[in-house]
């Protein structure tokens, strides 16, 4: 029970190996913060931490339009760039405001970013903010305009990573929490089964993890938002002209919230987290459920914008509020970088579920080194992100991590199809129907990480 307009046409990106960024980078930088007392401006310089952040519009042509059934532009779709660099290595992470990105279009990005600042291409990850309302990214062979579309996201690239790395300099670094209400689980029971709607008592992660990076001075440089939401408020809105608009949506208008809050002096990052079954609270075209359990759509059409400015100055506000909350902080002595093995992705096939096909099991292996602090009062920041993962999955990571906060990320390297968790497959839920992988697999994965963050730690 699958109709069209849920059909998500999601492409794996490169290999698993190098979802390390948040091992090599964002990792070892939150790690290395003491959450304690602020240190001089010396003994920040001293942990050799530099940040630098960019972010540039991706322009569509009116010629280019309509493109994937778009026929408008709303809002700019972004490239956001974060530069850190720690002695001699310097990484970079890519989000953009798309809901997926080709393998193609990411080694397009990788080469483009890593022209324009010396990183690596190992060394450089590319992410989603799995936006609903943006064109799909397909090959450069599928059409001209593909092609075009595609040049025009490098192009963005290239600007703000150029702007990135002219912002270069010092940096200290800071985590907070915080909580907000504007996502829901989507699962519903209907008189078809479960299927998609306001799943008001089903699980869902309210936790709004900040990760501020400022200049010694205390400018801030970059926000950081992890959430567990889709943005698909204004998703397959038809607007009462016959418009279907592009827009960035709430992964979009939250960090634009907080860039204004900063007066575009720091770049906000919209990280998105345990995704899998969690839409936000209000959608412009939203299913209903009536006395008698049977489902259907209704499209608010140009009322839908108001829902989407309203819940992402929502989360906005409270990232920003969060944000004010942060004491930064450049580490310490005993925030050495030092190397500890980062999960990859190994996958084998078994018999599936209820659809009648074979079926993905995923185990871990160790792989190549990523990096990690050595202070024993260091926070970190957990990439598991192939996936579209549900907050059971997040809730058990965290549970059983070792540091103070973890953040548990989806959709890096252009995304792949859901990871449900047990209950879902029990359920036959929209997750489990589209999920590749066999029952059991989410939650033998979240075991996994939780011991490798016990591993952080000895």
């Amino acid at each position: 029970m699958v109709p069209e307009n849920e059909k998500e046409d999601i492409r794996l990106g490169s290999p698993l190996h190098r979802r390390s960024f948040l091992g090599s980078s964002i990792a070892a930088a939150v790690a290395a913060l003491s959450l304690g007392d602020a240190m001089t401006a010396d003994a920040a310089t001293n942990t050799g931490l530099r940040a630098g952040a960019g972010r540039a519009a991706i322009s569509i042509p009116v010629s280019l339009l309509p493109l994937d059934g778009f026929t408008t532009v709303h809002d700019d779709l972004y490239v956001r760039i974060l530069l850190l660099e720690n002695g001699s290595r310097r990484v970079a992470l890519a989000v953009l405001d798309l809901t997926s990105i080709s393998a193609e279009a990411i080694a397009a990005m990788r080469t483009t970013i890593a022209k324009a600042s010396g990183v690596a291409t190992a060394d450089i990850v590319v992410t989603v903010t799995h936006t609903f309302s943006a064109p799909h990214v397909r090959a450069t062979s599928t059409s001209p305009a593909a092609a075009q579309y595609v040049q025009q996201i490098t192009k963005a690239a290239a600007t703000a990573t150029a702007a990135a790395v002219k912002g270069l300099r010092s940096a200290r670094v800071g985590f907070g929490t915080g909580t907000c209400d504007v996502n829901v689980n989507r699962d519903v029971r209907t008189a078809d089964g479960w299927w998609i709607g306001t799943g008001e008592t089903g699980s869902s992660g309210k936790s709004v993890g900040v990760t501020r990076l400022d200049d010694l001075d205390g400018d801030p440089i970059a926000v950081l938002i992890n959430y567990s939401v889709q943005s698909s408020v204004m998703m397959e809105s038809v607007m009462a002209g016959g418009d279907l608009p592009i827009t960035a949506d709430l992964a979009g208008a939250a960090v634009q919230h907080v860039e204004k809050q900063y007066d575009g002096a720091a770049v906000g990052f919209f990280l998105v987290g345990s995704c899998g079954d969690q839409s936000p609270a209000f959608r412009s075209k939203r299913y209903t459920i009536d006395k008698d359990r049977k489902w259907a759509q209704v499209d608010a059409q140009d009322a839908g914008w108001l829902l989407l400015t309203v819940q992402g100055e929502r989360l906005g506000t409270e990232a920003v509020r969060v944000s004010e909350t942060i004491r930064t902080s450049g580490g310490g002595s005993d925030s050495a970088v030092r190397p500890s093995p980062t999960p990859s992705r190994s996958a084998r096939w078994s018999r599936g579920t209820r659809r009648g096909r074979r079926r993905r099991t995923t185990s871990l292996r160790t792989a190549r080194p990523t990096y990690r602090s050595g202070s024993s009062r260091s926070a970190t920041a957990c990439s598991w992100g192939w996936s579209r993962n549900c907050p059971p999955t997040a809730l058990a990571i965290k549970k059983h991590s070792p540091f103070p906060h973890t953040a548990v990320l989806s959709m890096l390297e252009g995304g792949s199809k859901n990871m449900a968790e047990a209950q879902s497959y029990a359920r036959i839920t929209y997750e489990a129907m589209d999920s590749p992988y066999a029952q059991g697999s989410a939650e033998t994965v979240a075991a996994k990480i939780g011991a490798m963050l016990h591993s952080l730690r000895a």
